[in-house]
């Protein structure tokens, strides 16, 4: 295992029902599980970063630029940069993202 992406990371608390732990990272990649309580949102916002969500558990809405997109376990989506997104947890649920390149403020 490099240096880079030693282990284990800390749980972090983003929100109100969030948490995010970076299970690797590279300065190429990184990739991320954030859990979702019921009803927890994942606020708004954009990053340069391109990032693909996976849903390993529960059931999202998305919110990507002007659309709605419903995931389920098993569903994934492809970020691009620089576009506004977010999600609410319509049942509890974990997120794996990865993001290229790393989110350097994740660390």
């Amino acid at each position: 295992m490099s240096p880079e992406s030693t282990q284990p990371y800390k749980v972090v608390s983003t929100g109100k029902g969030v948490s995010r732990q970076v299970l690797s990272q590279t300065k190429e990649m990184m990739t991320v599980a954030f859990r979702f309580e019921a009803g927890a949102i994942g606020e708004r916002h954009s990053h340069p970063h391109v990032q693909s969500t996976y849903v390993q558990d529960g059931h999202f809405l998305f919110y990507l630029g002007d659309e709605e997109h419903e995931l389920r376990s098993g569903d994934s989506l492809i970020i691009p940069g620089n576009t506004l997104h977010g999600c609410k947890a319509l049942k509890a649920g974990v997120l794996i993202d990865t993001f290229t390149p790393r989110r350097e403020d994740f660390l």
